[in-house]
C-alpha cells in the first residue's frame, strides 16, 4: 500500500482561493488600457500633433532662403526716373545661432566688426523665434572693410552670410522728398500690425508720400528657395524656388522740370509751392520748405546728426503745402464769387473805396491807408482794395460766404492721395465759435473773412485749386499725383456759376497782373498771365505770411501755381511773384522753346507792390 501512494500527499495543501478568478482578468484589461494608451497618444502625436512635428522636423533639414522683392520704380509725367532701386550687401544670421556653443566667439567678433552691440544682435534673432526657418537681417549697407573683415574671420563666422539687399533709392534727393516720401524698416508695433498682410521682421515698408499711399502697389511679393540642408546647416540641394514679383512700376503728374524749377524758386524760404494743371487737378510740382533728404532712412540706423535735422524746430518733416494757413487777399476771388453769385451785386457794380470803414464800433483798415476812389470788381481785384470787399462781404453775409468757400472745397480735404498728412484747413460758421469762443457770429467776422482773414485756415493745395476755378471756367479740380490710368476718372465738379461771374473774375485777374499788385509777372518771358497776391496777418509781434498765385495762358490756362511764405514778412507780390514768375517760365520755357524771350535777372523782371 504504502508503494502506491502519491507522494503529493505528503505536501500540505493551499487553502488559498480569494482573486484566482479574477487575476487574468485584470491583468489583461490593464494591458488593453496601457495599449489604447499608448495608441491613443500616438494617433494624437500623428494626427493632431503630426503637422506640427513634421514642420519642426524639416526645419532642421529643410530651410527658406527668402528673396525680396524688387520694390516699383517711380517716374515723372514724362518717364523721368525718381524713384528706383539699389543693391548693398548685408549681414544675416539663423534665429537659432546665438544659442550655439560657438556663439560666444560669433557674436563679439560681429559685434565689433558692424560696430553694433550684441544685445541688438541677438533682440533681432530672438524676435525672429528659434524655429524661424528664414534667415535674419543683422545689419545692411555693409562697406567694403565689413565685408573684407567678414571674410577673414570665415572660419570664426560660420553661421554668418552675406547676401545682397534691395534698397530704396532717390538720385533727385532732397528735392522730391515731400511726394516720394520714403521707406523704412518696419517698426515692432507695426510688424504686429502687419504681420496678417504677410510682412516679416526686417521688411521696409512705405512711411510717407508715395511710398505710404502705394505701398500695395509698390510693395511686391516675396519669394525664395526651399533648401536642404546637412547637420552643419549646409546646402545639398535645392528642392524648390519661388521667383520674388516686383512691385509696380508708377508714373506721376509731376512734371520734373517744374518741380525743380519750385525748388528752386522757393530756395531757403519757409513755405510752399504748389503747380496744378487747372483742367484736371493733376499736380504738376509740390515743395516744401525746410525738406530732408529721403536717402538717409535707407541707412541701418540713423546718425544723431540725422535726428537732430529730421527733429529741428522747423520740423522738415512736415509737408507745408499740405498745411493750413490765413489766406489773405488771395481769398477775395471767393468773395467776388459770393457777392455776384448771391445776385446782391451786379457785375457792373462800382462802390466807393476809403481810407478805413467803421463798423461796431471797429475800424477796419484799407491796406494802403487811403483807398482807391471808386472801383467796379475787376479794378478792386486788380488793387485788392481791403474796403470795396469789406461792403460785399458785410452784404452777402457770413454765411453766403461760408457757403461759396465750401463749394471752392476750403474746410475739406482735397481728395490728394496724403490723406494722413494732409490739414481739412478751417471754414468758421456760428457753431465753431459758439463752441470755440462761446459768441454768436457778428458782421465783424464777415468783414474780416472777406479779405480772407480771421479763423479761415487754407493750404497751398486748396488755395491752388481755387485758383483753378476762373481758370477752368468754374470746375473745382481734385488734386491727384498718380498719372496711370488718369484718362478714365472725373477729375472736376461744376460750381454751376453764372458765366457772368467768371468772366469778371478773369477780367480781374488779368488786371491784377497788367495794372494791380502782380506786374512783377507781367514779362515777355511768359505768355499773358492772371493772378493774385496776398498777405496775412500772422499774430502779435509775428512777420505776415505771404501769398501769390497765378494761371496762364490767361486765355486758355494751363498751368495754376501757387506760392505761399511763412512769417516771410513785407507783401505777397513782393516776395512770393518772383517765385511763381520762376516756376511759369520754367514750364513755358521748356514746352515751347523759341516762343518767349528769355528770363530776365530778377532785377529786371518788374516789381509788384501792396497785397
Amino acid at each position: 500500500m504504502a508503494l502506491l501512494q502519491s507522494p503529493l500527499l505528503g505536501r500540505k495543501k493551499d487553502t488559498r482561493t480569494v482573486g484566482q478568478g479574477y487575476q487574468s482578468g485584470f491583468l489583461i484589461l490593464f494591458t488593453l488600457v496601457m495599449t489604447a494608451g499608448i495608441a491613443g497618444r500616438l494617433a494624437y502625436l500623428q494626427i493632431v500633433e503630426g503637422e506640427h512635428h513634421r514642420h519642426r522636423a524639416e526645419a532642421n533639414r529643410i530651410r527658406m532662403i527668402p528673396k525680396q522683392p524688387e520694390r516699383g520704380n517711380i517716374f515723372d509725367r514724362n518717364g523721368k526716373l525718381l524713384a528706383t532701386t539699389r543693391y548693398p550687401h548685408s549681414i544675416y544670421l539663423w534665429p537659432m545661432a546665438h544659442t550655439k556653443p560657438s556663439w560666444s566667439v560669433v557674436g563679439p567678433r560681429l559685434a565689433k566688426i558692424l560696430n553694433i552691440s550684441i544685445d541688438e544682435i541677438e533682440k533681432k534673432l530672438e524676435a525672429a523665434g528659434p524655429n524661424s526657418s528664414s534667415l535674419v537681417r543683422i545689419a545692411r549697407d555693409l562697406n567694403e572693410a565689413q565685408i573684407t573683415a567678414v571674410k577673414e574671420y570665415q572660419n570664426e563666422l560660420k553661421d554668418v552670410e552675406i547676401n545682397t539687399d534691395a534698397v530704396r533709392y532717390y538720385p533727385q534727393g532732397k528735392e522730391l522728398a515731400h511726394i516720394l516720401g520714403y521707406t523704412r524698416e518696419l517698426t515692432p508695433e507695426q510688424l504686429k500690425e502687419k504681420q496678417k498682410e504677410g510682412y516679416r521682421l526686417g521688411d521696409v515698408i512705405g512711411q510717407m508720400g508715395i511710398e505710404k499711399a502705394y505701398e500695395n502697389l509698390l510693395r511686391g511679393e516675396w519669394g525664395g528657395q526651399q533648401v536642404e540642408v546637412d547637420s552643419r546647416g549646409r546646402p545639398i540641394r535645392v528642392l524648390g524656388e519661388k521667383q520674388a514679383k516686383p512691385g509696380k512700376d508708377l508714373h506721376l503728374t509731376i512734371d520734373l522740370n517744374v518741380q525743380l524749377a519750385a525748388e528752386k524758386a522757393l530756395g531757403n524760404t519757409k513755405g510752399a509751392i504748389v503747380a496744378l494743371d487747372p483742367n484736371n487737378g493733376a499736380i504738376l510740382a509740390m515743395v516744401s520748405h525746410p525738406t530732408f533728404d529721403p536717402n538717409i532712412f535707407s541707412k541701418q540706423k540713423l546718425s544723431q546728426k540725422d535726428w537732430q535735422i529730421l527733429q529741428g524746430k522747423d520740423h522738415p518733416l512736415v509737408n507745408r503745402a499740405l498745411s493750413a494757413f490765413p489766406p489773405a487777399s488771395t481769398f477775395k476771388i471767393i468773395t467776388t464769387t459770393a457777392g455776384l453769385e448771391s445776385g446782391k451785386f451786379s457785375p457792373d457794380t462800382v462802390l466807393q473805396t476809403f481810407g478805413s470803414l467803421t463798423v461796431g464800433g471797429v475800424t477796419f483798415s484799407e491796406w494802403n491807408h487811403s483807398g482807391f476812389g471808386p472801383l467796379g470788381f475787376p479794378r478792386a481785384i486788380a488793387m485788392s482794395s481791403d474796403t470795396f470787399f469789406y461792403q460785399v462781404g458785410r452784404r452777402v453775409g457770413g454765411p453766403t460766404l461760408i457757403e461759396w468757400s465750401r463749394k471752392y472745397g476750403f474746410g475739406q480735404k482735397t481728395g490728394v492721395e496724403f490723406a494722413d498728412e494732409e490739414s481739412k484747413g478751417l471754414v468758421p460758421d456760428e457753431v465753431w465759435k459758439q463752441k470755440v469762443w462761446k459768441m454768436p457770429w457778428t458782421v465783424g467776422d464777415s468783414i474780416n473773412m472777406s479779405i480772407g482773414q480771421g479763423a479761415l485756415q487754407v493750404t497751398p493745395l486748396q488755395s491752388a485749386r481755387m485758383f483753378s476755378v476762373p481758370a477752368n471756367g468754374g470746375y473745382r479740380v481734385q488734386p491727384h499725383l498718380l498719372k496711370d490710368n488718369e484718362a478714365a476718372k472725373n477729375w472736376r465738379v461744376s460750381l454751376n456759376m453764372k458765366p457772368t461771374t467768371i468772366k469778371v473774375l478773369r477780367d480781374g485777374l488779368r488786371k491784377v497782373v497788367t495794372e494791380g499788385t502782380g506786374t512783377r509777372l507781367n514779362v515777355p518771358s511768359i505768355p499773358p498771365t492772371s493772378a493774385k497776391s496776398g498777405t496775412a496777418e500772422a499774430g502779435i509781434n509775428r512777420p505776415n505770411h505771404t501769398w501769390f498765385g497765378a494761371y496762364g495762358p490767361s486765355d486758355k490756362p494751363e498751368i495754376t501755381v501757387v506760392a505761399f511764405g511763412e512769417n516771410t514778412g513785407d507783401h505777397g507780390g513782393t516776395i512770393c511773384g518772383p517765385m511763381v514768375l520762376q516756376v511759369l517760365e520754367a514750364y513755358f520755357q521748356e514746352k515751347y522753346p523759341g516762343k518767349y524771350a528769355k528770363p530776365a535777372s530778377d532785377e529786371k523782371s518788374g516789381h509788384s507792390t501792396g497785397d
